[in-house]
């Protein structure tokens, strides 16, 4: 088949790659001059599917009141007279509750734990190289009450056999070395040894270049304008700045942006933009850097190292589609990264980015099918889109093709909303 993938974005590329080594015609479109420019350019690093849960749950309206109070706030909210905005708040309250949230994260840690399988077989196959590090996940807590309230967590981490250990200073020193600089300000540690850490933009290059070779055609600074549509419920093909470009299937892998070519077709999926920076700062002492990903779970700032940097992310911005930089935002990532680590790197010669998370209010990806026959999703990641890329991406083939995917899609596809968001 001839199969048009939107978005040259890790989800897109990968897709395409899945598509393309099972025998498909298979073309990547994006606006940007290369892959992977937007979202998947300096995010976090992190590849945790043990981490992976989602951000509504029991006593978050209270938290999210108090960190926009604190000085280096992990969220902050932009008053936009925006109703998607305020619908997508009110939808995100609503899965605050244990059972949601038990919910949710048990339909987010499959495919994350998939997609990381669909790495290392890739690793395998490919020789695929992009600063990858396989040595876990270490979330600090500088609360006793933050380390009490890892409980629920921990439960279903046990339910899916996810390997985790629960550390004290000395533990959490142990595979941090450079820890013991700072190891009073921490009462302990949650760890998640099967975590992965790994340059997505670097990635995105490297698998777009083997795609290429299996055939893809990649279709850069081009404009999408719409879907075309005919008999009712097929997508027949894409019109873009380089015409119109016609397709047995298309794949809509647009993160954030994939709202807005859904609703010409009568489709609402719940997803909005959630602003994250990063810094990226190059290593001064490797001795006083981190090994792996260390996120700091007062300030929700994750600091990864990728090769001879430090990467550091987080922050959560509700400013519509807003691509300004704010120099608030990087004085926090700047101060979590010198409080932890005020020896690995340079600040002052880190490098500043922003990019939009594409969101769900219950934190679980769209994946999957539409009502459109021919028309497929994979969007609505957050902060997770590298932590399963892979995954999406095979499944997305192995669905297209007629294959049955490998893992359980109840709950992953725009089915799981109610009629009034799906149009």
């Amino acid at each position: 088949m001839k199969i048009l993938v939107l978005g040259g974005g890790v989800i897109g590329v990968s897709t395409a790659y899945y598509l393309a080594r099972a025998g498909h015609e298979v073309e990547v479109v994006d606006r940007q001059p290369g892959p992977a420019l937007e979202t998947s350019y300096a995010n976090a690093g992190e590849v945790s599917p043990g981490y992976s849960a989602p951000w509504a749950g029991p006593g978050i309206p209270v938290k999210a009141v108090k960190w926009m109070l604190m000085k280096h706030s992990p969220l902050v909210v932009w008053p936009l007279l925006d109703p998607a905005l305020w619908r997508f708040c009110l939808a995100m309250l609503a899965n605050c509750t244990a059972r949601a949230y038990a919910l949710n994260k048990s339909r987010m840690v499959p495919i994350a734990e998939y997609s990381r399988d669909c790495m290392k077989a890739l690793r395998a196959e490919t020789g695929i190289t992009y600063d990858d590090r396989a040595q876990g996940t270490l979330q600090l807590f500088r609360t006793q009450a933050q380390l009490d309230g890892i409980a629920k967590d921990v439960e279903i981490l046990k339910q899916y056999g996810v390997p985790f250990e629960v550390l004290d200073r000395a533990g959490f020193c142990r595979v941090e070395p450079a820890l013991r600089l700072t190891q009073q300000k921490f009462v302990g540690a949650l760890r998640l040894p099967g975590d992965e850490t790994g340059d997505c933009f670097v990635f995105t290059n490297r698998l777009a270049e083997m795609a290429q070779q299996l055939g893809v055609r990649l279709r850069w600074q081009t404009s999408i304008e719409g879907l075309c549509v005919e008999g009712g419920r097929r997508v027949s093909g894409v019109r873009t700045s380089a015409g119109e470009l016609r397709a047995d299937a298309v794949v809509l892998a647009l993160g954030s942006w994939s709202v807005h070519m859904l609703r010409p077709l009568g489709i609402r999926i719940p997803v909005y933009p959630v602003k994250g920076y990063s810094i990226t700062v190059p290593i001064t002492d490797p001795s006083g850097a981190p090994e792996s990903t260390i996120m700091d779970e007062t300030h929700k700032v994750a600091v990864t190292r990728l090769g001879d940097r430090i990467r550091v992310g987080g922050t959560a911005e509700l400013a519509g589609y807003s691509d300004t930089l704010r120099d608030s935002r990087r004085r926090t990532l700047e101060h979590v990264v010198t409080d932890l680590f005020p020896r690995g790197g340079d600040v002052a010669q880190a490098s500043f980015w922003s990019g939009l998370r594409p969101m769900t209010p219950d934190g679980t990806p769209i994946v999957g099918p539409t009502p459109y026959a021919n028309l497929y999703l994979g969007t609505g990641h957050g902060t997770l889109g590298w932590t399963m890329a892979a995954g999406t991406g095979r499944v997305l083939a192995d669905l297209i093709s007629g294959r049955k995917p490998e893992i359980d899609l109840d709950g992953l596809t725009m089915a799981r909303y109610p009629r009034a968001w799906r149009g």
